[in-house]
């Protein structure tokens, strides 16, 4: 048996050191990582055609908080062994012994039901479609396939990530449109250069948790080069919806500035070959995102007061 293997059946037998607190239970949830599938997910609502009442708008956006947190939960369980090998993750409910593994599983299997369940019943079947693939995508191809597997994990993976938009975009119309599919790969495109400027500094944690990142198999140099890559091709990705017209000229300007800026962090990296310019690109893409689809949910927000 391996190692890996038998922290992963300590964890799953060990009691918690104390009673979980609801903040545990919460933080199962990967609240930061909710906020943003949130507020893409309220972006891809307001922006798609059509109106939706505002209580099932609120029940459409709670559904995918909860999908998404669902999804966390699940990933805690069955990455128990590796977080707490990881400095980053070990302080988890999980790893640190306040709530154990099966309670987490089955925390995030109930939500995970109950959110789709709920999409279905009160929004449409479209949309609970969508996050029902959304859940399984993240927990079944990313989480127990791809991430120990390939180092393209976060590429493939990086899918379940964009669905957000497209499940608020279908929950107002029922349907899945190119406009949708664009905000999906507005995501997808920007997962990949976010994620590995992540692991090139921290590296040294995936290696010694056995975790197939690009710089752990490939290298550094191949990482910073295929940051490069992608970070070219979301330029034009980002810039679509300005040219599909349902964004404006605000949108077009903006997306292209950022997006300069974000090639231009990625070449640097590239040149410069330090931690510092990944730390930077890394904390610049997080904003980045936030940005973009600000200024999308802000021309929305103006045609409907105008």
């Amino acid at each position: 048996m391996s190692d890996t293997s038998l922290v992963k059946e300590a964890i799953e037998t060990r009691a918690p050191t104390e009673l979980a607190r609801v903040g545990d239970y919460f933080a199962l949830l990967k609240p930061r990582v909710m906020s943003l599938v949130v507020f893409t997910g309220l972006v891809g609502l307001v922006v798609a055609p059509g109106t939706l009442h505002p209580v099932l708008a609120f029940t459409a956006l709670l559904c995918i908080a909860v999908g998404a947190g669902a999804s966390g939960a699940i990933n805690m369980w069955f990455d128990a062994d590796i977080d707490e090998i990881m400095e980053r993750t070990k302080d988890r409910p999980i790893p640190a012994g306040r709530v154990t593994a099966n309670e987490a599983l089955a925390f995030g299997a109930t939500l995970s039901v109950a959110s789709v369940v709920l999409m279905g019943l009160a929004v449409n079947l479209v949309a609970a479609l969508l996050l029902a693939v959304t859940i399984a995508f993240y927990v079944f191809v990313y989480t127990m396939w791809l991430k120990r597997r390939t180092p393209q994990n976060i590429v493939i993976g990086g899918a379940a990530g964009a669905f957000p938009p497209m499940i608020g975009w279908a929950a107002v119309t029922g349907d899945v449109s190119l406009e949708s599919i664009v905000l999906f790969a507005i995501i997808f495109m920007w997962t990949p250069p976010h994620f590995w400027a992540l692991s090139l500094w921290r590296d040294i944690d995936y290696a010694k948790a056995g975790v197939p990142m690009l710089p752990v198999v490939a290298g550094r140099e191949a990482t910073r080069k295929q940051v490069v890559l992608y970070s070219v091709l979301l330029f034009p990705v980002t810039v679509m919806p300005y040219f599909l017209g349902y964004a404006g000229i605000f949108y077009g300007a903006g997306a292209a500035i950022l997006s300069g800026l974000f090639l231009f962090s990625a070449l640097k990296i590239w040149i410069k070959k330090d931690e510092k310019s990944a730390k930077q690109l890394f904390a610049y893409s997080i904003l980045y995102l936030f940005l973009l689809f600000a200024m999308l949910l802000g021309e929305s927000l103006v045609k409907v007061v105008a």
